[in-house]
């Protein structure tokens, strides 16, 4: 069965109120990888401060990781006690090197204007 395809969370978004088992779809630059623990760390800027969004790999191992390159990972959010912030049970994880990441982040923001207008649409049309 295909996992269901997420919905995009910024990495500043990343806290423990996602929910567990929640599917998500998120980014970063890939700063390190543990193969023997099956960890990887993605970080990313936002205004003055670095995020960092730690990422299970067991499920796409083996993987070429390009440390330094960008990445996009598909997965579950897992609350763990040793991390105060979930860490993504990755499904998929795929370098995005060149991606534009401001027009990524600017899409996101359409998409969930559009969910949001289209779920207000729906919610009119059935009263």
């Amino acid at each position: 069965m295909l996992p269901s395809a997420g919905v995009y969370y910024f990495p500043w978004e990343i806290n423990s109120s996602v929910p567990e088992g929640q599917t998500l779809r998120t980014f970063g630059r890939l700063c390190c990888y543990d193969l023997a623990r099956s960890e990887a760390i993605l970080t990313t800027q936002h205004n003055s401060a670095q995020y960092q969004v730690c990422v299970d790999t067991e499920f796409v191992e083996p993987f070429q990781a390009q440390v330094g390159s960008s990445y996009m990972v598909l997965g579950e959010a897992e609350h763990r006690e040793e991390t105060s912030s979930p860490v993504v049970k990755a499904r998929i994880l795929t370098c995005v090197e060149g991606m534009n990441v401001a027009l990524l982040e600017q899409a996101i923001q359409e998409q969930r204007k559009y969910f949001k207008e289209r779920q207000e649409q729906m919610e009119s049309s059935t009263s």
